[in-house]
């Protein structure tokens, strides 16, 4: 009887010190081979194989060890899909804790203020750990993948900082900033002026994008526009050189001359009048805004200070005068 005794008490010891064992490994922090390490989780993969992968990935602790405590929490299940990162003094119990959370690792891309598709498509194909679905497709394709095949990509996707998972995909990202663009664009339509020339919503995302390329000092944007809506009021020729440029594609070397100033196109706003037939930029909310309220002053023309801002002119005669103040340095 003794004995018997004397064998429960070792197996009750052993089972306190597995225990105690354990807990301490479980709230141990785990040795990396690097300073950070990181794993992308997908929908479906089995808990056994999260495990081997965060080994593989430079956690060095036990795989086997690593699934059991999944398992033996209960939380196996839980594991949500996404991009972790773990640094040092991560416990195994902070791992799951954050994989459970889907406390992802996010990484962001960045749509400037005036940038074309071009650009835009350029800069998500260095973005960090974004899945380049939209590499060997039309810009067509592209649109036609976000249920748009009848719109140019030109100007439809909002300026503005995107955080996305490591792993997704590129089409996610211009999924995102499509829609914002759609409603910025609305909530400005929403706030235009009574007498604006401008007919759609189209036309105002247009103009907007001109805004944005023509405006050297944020605070003259309401300005800039006043003279492009004027202009339009009357039938007067845009005349803007951004279209120009844009009309010309990889054609423009840096330098705009007069012959292709006179060069007729879809986009020269010399040669035709109105609005060009797309947008020529991304505009920001500034811009769209400035488009449908520009400020209530009758200038027909501006010119360049060479400082960033620009002279406004209600005539041609009073234009002149400021070209040859400030563009030839005539008095």
């Amino acid at each position: 009887m003794k004995f018997v005794r004397f064998v429960f008490v070792l197996a009750v010891l052993a089972a306190l010190g597995a225990a105690a064992a354990a807990y301490l490994w479980v709230n141990k922090p785990m040795a990396l081979a690097a300073e950070s390490v990181e794993v992308a989780v997908e929908q479906g993969t089995p808990p056994r194989a999260i495990a081997q992968a965060w080994v593989d990935a430079g956690v060095k602790t036990s795989p086997l060890f690593l699934y059991e405590y999944f398992r033996w929490s209960g939380q196996a299940k839980k594991i949500r899909a996404g991009s972790y990162e773990i640094g040092l003094n991560t416990t195994p119990a902070q791992l799951l804790n954050k994989m459970v959370r889907g406390d992802e690792t996010l990484a962001v891309v960045r749509i400037i203020d005036g940038w074309t598709f071009k650009q835009v498509r350029a800069e998500l194909a260095k973005a960090d750990s974004l899945k380049p679905t939209t590499a060997k497709m039309s810009d067509r394709d592209i649109m036609a993948a976000l249920g748009q095949p009848a719109l140019a990509p030109e100007g439809r996707f909002y300026p503005d900082t995107y955080a996305y998972s490591k792993g997704s995909s590129d089409i996610a990202v211009l999924k995102r900033a499509f829609h914002a663009m759609q409603k910025r664009l609305d909530e400005a339509w929403a706030q235009r002026t009574q007498d604006t020339p401008l007919k759609s919503v189209d036309d105002a995302l247009i103009l907007a994008s001109i805004v944005e390329k023509e405006t050297g000092a944020a605070a003259e944007r309401g300005k800039v526009a006043a003279v492009f809506v004027n202009r339009l009021r009357i039938n007067m020729p845009l005349q803007t050189d951004p279209t120009v440029i844009y009309g010309m594609g990889d054609q423009f070397d840096g330098n705009l001359r007069k012959k292709d100033l006179v060069t007729d196109g879809p986009y020269n706003t010399y040669t035709r009048n109105g609005l060009p037939p797309t947008p020529i930029s991304m505009p920001g909310k500034a811009s769209l805004l400035a488009a449908v309220k520009p400020e209530p002053i009758k200038a027909l023309y501006f010119v360049s200070r060479g400082d960033g801002t620009s002279e406004f002119s209600d005539n041609l005669n009073a234009h002149n005068k400021a070209v040859n103040q400030y563009q030839r340095g005539k008095p």
